[in-house]
């Protein structure tokens, strides 16, 4: 057995390098065309004809952070309906179209933006757009299918309130960000969904659904000029209008230590430990990507599972991450432990922000974590569906087309001391928000850390 384990991690040694290598040594630049037509709809093409198939994401700057604060959930909800009927198709009859074809149509809320995904075969790509069209454009978000919804996510957020995990969460998004509305969950609340009416979902979707509002991209065995013939016969009523300026504030970061304690009977802690972070736009993001990698992001190979895993045996799992939306964002640790463990747990990962913020880290860290983020950076883009995600996400944080090539670069050429001044500027280990879910009799959590 020995032998065997001996065997395996030799292998990964020696393959996950060499995978590295072949990553890093091929251009895997992808060639994109993009227009702004007339309408004012951002278009991306990608042409890929090794497969007869076509996926196409659609993303409408109609997130959560546009809605009302007392109707939040809106946005969400009006993403969900798109496929619930429109003028000329119901529910089911676009279910059965999609079926018969073997195509797949959907749409999704989120913080920043909605997604609207289409999967076609090419030889069916004229009904795809006929079908994506539809409920763009013309759908109608019937009372019944909207009571339906409505009830079925209701009914999801209660369900996900026995899930401690999903609780900390919660509680600690809404403690970081306050009434911003990073701070609330996308698909609402019970309060706020029972008081979104239809006629607030009609007129959502008329105010932000509109082509000068929206990024399409789309990837596969198609031409930049079937594409934009596609447009034209099937979008020829989606038309440009005047927005509505609704873009919120900043949030502004919370200087003060918070601790949140929950009591549930449980076995384990859930804690959540962080404080606001950076914005996507933030030229730091990619130092602090490799600063994170080294601290929590890394698995196996970062600081906060190498102390309190392998040498304390305190969890099964932790993690770091720094989540950089288009105002804003977070940082935040968290993981699992024995109610009796939890102070320690907390006082591990405070000591191990301190020490990354104290002192450069090593060269082989700093080296692992180039290597993986860059060599990981590929299977973002190594599916058509990836690619047509991935370059919405672009386009919407105004990365620019040539993101692909300058990543490498930008992880690249963080150096020790850039992590060291990152770790300063970005992580906090004394106003920063605690929150755990535990059994509060046997975790003792301390008032002060």
């Amino acid at each position: 057995m020995k032998n065997s384990k001996f065997l395996k991690i030799s292998l990964f040694t020696f393959i996950f390098p060499f995978l590295i290598f072949i990553f890093n040594s091929s251009s895997y630049a992808l060639d994109v065309e993009r227009t702004v037509l007339e309408n004012g709809l951002t278009l991306l093409i990608v042409e890929r004809h090794n497969l007869p198939i076509v996926k196409v994401s659609i993303g409408i700057n109609a997130g959560s952070l546009v809605e009302p604060e007392d109707k939040a959930g809106l946005a969400n909800l009006t993403a969900e309906l798109l496929t619930a009927g429109t003028e000329n198709r119901t529910a089911s009859q676009i279910n059965e179209e999609m079926d018969f074809v073997g195509a797949s149509l959907g749409a999704s809320g989120s913080d920043d933006y909605v997604t609207v995904s289409l999967s076609v075969l090419k030889k069916d790509l004229n009904l795809g757009f006929e079908l994506l069209s539809d409920i763009i454009v013309n759908p109608v978000f019937p009372e019944d299918e909207l009571n339906k919804e409505r009830e079925r996510i209701k009914g999801s957020l209660k369900a996900m309130e026995e899930d401690p995990g999903f609780v900390a969460s919660k509680v600690f998004k809404d403690a970081v960000f306050g009434t911003h509305p990073y701070g609330r969950l996308v698909a609402g609340s019970t309060e706020s969904l029972d008081r979104i009416t239809r006629d607030d979902i009609v007129h959502f979707h008329a105010g932000y659904y509109v082509p000068n509002n929206a990024i399409m991209s789309v990837v596969g065995d198609v031409t930049p000029e079937e594409v934009k013939k596609l447009l034209k016969k099937y979008f020829d009523k989606w038309v440009t209008k005047e927005l509505k300026d609704t873009v919120p504030q900043k949030p502004e970061r919370i200087r003060q230590q918070k601790i949140i304690s929950i009591d549930k009977e449980i076995t384990q802690a859930n804690i959540i430990l962080g404080h606001m972070g950076i914005s996507r736009s933030n030229p730091d993001y990619y130092t602090v990507s490799v600063m994170n990698y080294i601290l929590g992001g890394g698995g196996f190979a970062s600081r906060l599972m190498q102390n309190l895993r392998e040498e304390k045996g305190l969890v099964y799992d932790v993690y770091s991450f720094f989540a950089a939306d288009k105002f804003g964002g977070l940082f935040q640790a968290g993981l699992k432990t024995k109610n009796e463990s939890a102070n320690t747990a907390i006082e591990e990962i405070l000591k191990e922000i301190k020490k990354i913020r104290d002192t450069p880290v090593s060269d082989t860290e700093l080296s692992d974590a180039k290597s993986f983020l860059t060599g990981s950076f590929p299977m973002r883009i190594e599916t058509s569906s990836r690619i047509a995600g991935f370059l919405v996400a672009v386009e919407y944080y105004g990365l620019g087309m040539d993101y692909i090539d300058k990543y490498p670069v930008y992880i690249n050429s963080v150096t020790k001391k850039n992590v060291l001044r990152v770790a300063r500027k970005y992580l906090d280990p004394e106003e920063f928000t605690l929150v755990v879910v535990a059994d509060q009799k046997k975790a003792l959590l301390r008032k002060k850390f």
